[in-house]
């Protein structure tokens, strides 16, 4: 394939690294002034990479020599990171203004890391696998830290850097064990090697690759980073941190386990059943005790991301493209969830983030807690809500393939996670009010919490046919 036909299937990188340069001088010459036109700017350029996905850089296969593939599993995932990247950016201006940190800057870091996130997801190579990873954490790290004069975002801040950069070191390490006894980097070159008996020494690489990888999930056993930063980092980063990240990271260890491991599944699949299972568990017994809605908010990804290795588990297309289908309707709810979040602010305006403050929300903001509600009912998985169909289909996945222990272990441990989502909706609707909150100051916020209430609702469901011909598109295109 020429350059020109494979810069051609990079055309949403090049749309948001191009665009991010071009702001960046704005930003530099224009100042703070300028931060809100900035930012709707990065929410037309993300718009620009979401329509570019229709040409080859949708389904044009691989380029660069295998460097870098463009398919319909990589334009899934895209598509979904664009418009969590594109939600953090529009709700950011209203947050930053009111603590009096609102910089140019904030925009053009999202967009830097969106382009990492695109090269992660479409990662045929573990180094440009890496090299993706790496540009992602980097504008990650300044964004966890963006409130410099506030001490809880820049520890924030430093925790990420710092367990960032060992996740990293695990990473490189598994990748120079797997390049030094297979032989290559590409993906195709791995797996091959594998089918041919996997050594000891490629079992090693695999558990390493795995374990930094799982890091950027916030899968458990390295999820210790997760709560410290979603609670210290800006409300608006941890919305981002929460959704588009998180679909980068799945993706890219469903395309490295299918990919390039997809020989040695027998060997992988424990060590996601056991995080699989780890991460649920946790995720649900340690957010009880929460005080903090943004520290429960962060135990509740690391159960949602436990839920969603439940369908890589299952090995197959139908699981890959359920996962892919529980992500989508994941950051529809968490990125509800943290629009809800924004909203509680004392009378003087200053946020407020202990659960304890929702009390009787019912009576003084009816919508407000509505919709919160159903985000809880949602992510608990509770039907009609939507929330209910994505842990369908991963349990339906281990149970065609035979794992219906881990199945019902899964559904167990999901009435746990129910607890504390109920515990919030009984706060809202049962406990004596505490003092109200500020009056809704954004009608952008507003209509993007009920359009997030309406996906997720059981109006959702009328999405199914769309959203389940994309995920098996997607999840075809890895196997």
């Amino acid at each position: 394939m020429s350059m020109t036909a494979s810069l051609a299937l990079t055309m949403p990188e090049l749309i948001l690294s191009i665009g991010a340069m071009a702001l960046l001088m704005v930003a530099a010459f224009g100042g703070d002034g300028l931060a809100r036109a900035i930012g709707w700017g990065a929410v037309a350029l993300f718009a620009a990479a979401g329509f570019a996905l229709l040409g080859p850089a949708g389904n044009g296969g691989p380029g660069f020599d295998g460097l870098y593939i463009a398919d319909n599993f990589g334009s899934f995932a895209k598509l979904l990171i664009y418009i969590a990247a594109a939600v953090s950016v529009i709700i950011a201006p209203g947050f930053f203004a009111r603590a009096g940190a609102l910089r140019a800057e904030y925009p053009i870091l999202i967009l830097f890391s969106a382009v990492g996130m695109g090269m992660m997801v479409s990662a045929g190579d573990l180094l440009t696998l890496y090299v993706g990873l790496e540009l992602q954490s980097l504008s990650a790290y300044v964004l966890a830290s963006f409130m410099r004069r506030d001490s809880r975002s820049a520890e924030a801040g430093l925790k990420y850097f710092v367990l960032g950069a060992l996740a990293s070191g695990i990473l490189l390490y598994g990748i120079s064990l797997l390049y030094g006894f297979t032989g290559t980097t590409m993906f195709a070159g791995i797996s091959d090697s594998l089918a041919k008996g996997i050594t000891t020494g490629q079992l090693f690489g695999m558990v390493f690759i795995l374990a930094g990888l799982a890091f950027k999930i916030s899968a458990v056993p390295f999820h210790m980073w997760t709560p410290d930063v979603y609670e210290g980092a800006p409300t608006p980063v941890t919305a981002f941190f929460a959704s588009a990240p998180k679909v980068a990271g799945m993706a890219l260890l469903m395309r490295v386990s299918v990919d390039a491991l997809g020989s040695g599944t027998d060997a992988w699949r424990q060590i996601v059943i056991f995080s699989a299972l780890a991460s649920t568990i946790l995720g649900g017994v340690a957010a009880i005790g929460q005080s903090n809605i943004k520290r429960l908010l962060a135990y509740s990804s690391i159960n949602n991301v436990g839920f969603a290795l439940f369908g890589l588990a299952a090995g197959t297309p139908e699981g890959v493209a359920a996962t892919m289908t529980y992500m989508a309707v994941y950051v529809a709810m968490t990125l509800g969830s943290f629009l809800c979040v924004l909203q509680m602010r004392d009378a003087s305006g200053e946020p407020v983030e202990t659960i304890a403050s929702l009390s009787g929300l019912s009576r003084s903001r009816p919508g407000l807690a509505a919709a919160l509600a159903i985000f809880m009912f949602s992510l608990a998985g509770i039907p009609p809500l939507f929330g209910f169909w994505p842990k369908f289909l991963v349990f339906d996945a281990l149970v065609r393939n035979g794992f219906w222990p881990l199945a019902m272990v899964g559904i167990a441990t999901s009435v746990i996670g129910a607890f504390y989502y109920l515990k919030i909706v009984k706060t809202m609707y049962f406990d004596d009010p505490a003092p109200e909150y500020a009056p809704a100051a954004s009608k952008l916020e507003g209509g993007l919490i009920t359009l997030s209430a309406l996906a997720v609702s059981p109006l959702g469901y009328l999405a199914i046919p769309l959203l389940d011909v994309a995920s098996m598109n997607a999840a075809r295109s890895l196997f």
